[in-house]
């Protein structure tokens, strides 16, 4: 017979410890950059992120080292942390990476799972639908990205959802970037939502796969556009 200590060396489940408090500050951090409360180009400071916290600078150092290993902050020499700030050839490989992704997704989810799917995204959809008919930017930003968070998770692949994660912040920070280069009728970005689900609901997978094609195209023009202004 193993004894207890022999049992949890064998494999045995522990407890699951909780989130350190490098890890929770992470997460704030995080969070402040995608949402754009740090804004791209930034400097942390130290002393104040530290009281406004609430954390002592062992855990909120760690934090910060860990966004330096994400690439969303980056040390100057003799200056500090910086938000990182998105070059016109980053949101490019954002939406290579983007396109890749949920062109794979959009492929499972017509051979496999297109009445689910057609549910879901209809419900996302709806949001968008309802910022527009409130004049709500920013609500449509939130929906926009929903909307492509539900066709990731509609694709069944919990592979095609971590990878999609790993580009959430820099795709948020990319939409925050967006909405300033929506059209003055943000019906039609609806539109071209709708055109996914219609096309998801036909299972017709050459027209979809180009209406998602010609959609992050079109958005990669307005924000390149943005950059040369």
């Amino acid at each position: 017979m193993l004894g207890v200590d022999e049992q949890n060396q064998a494999g045995e489940l522990e407890p699951v410890q909780r989130k350190s408090t490098a890890a929770i500050v992470a997460d704030q951090l995080r969070s402040a950059i995608m949402y754009g409360s740090l804004a791209p180009g930034s400097q942390l400071g130290e002393a104040d992120l530290a009281t406004q916290l609430g954390v002592s600078r062992g855990p909120l150092r760690e934090a910060m080292q860990r966004l330096v290993q994400e690439g969303l902050l980056h040390s100057e020499p003799h200056r500090g942390l910086f938000v990182t700030t998105m070059e016109p050839e980053d949101v490019h490989d954002v939406y290579v990476a983007r396109l890749a992704v949920e062109r794979s997704a959009c492929e499972q989810i017509v051979r496999h799972h297109r009445v689910d799917a057609v549910a879901e995204l209809t419900g996302a959809h709806a949001k968008m639908v309802a910022a527009v008919a409130k004049d709500d930017r920013d609500g449509l930003t939130e929906a926009d990205q929903e909307f492509h968070e539900t066709l990731v998770a509609a694709s069944r692949s919990p592979r095609l959802q971590r990878m999609a994660q790993t580009l959430l912040v820099e795709k948020r920070m990319c939409l925050a970037a967006l909405v300033d280069t929506y059209p003055a009728d943000t019906q039609a970005l609806v539109d071209e939502h709708k055109g996914l689900v219609d096309a998801i609901e036909a299972g017709d997978e050459r027209l979809l796969l180009s209406r998602l094609e010609e959609h992050m195209n079109d958005a990669l023009q307005r924000l390149t556009a943005s950059f040369e202004q």
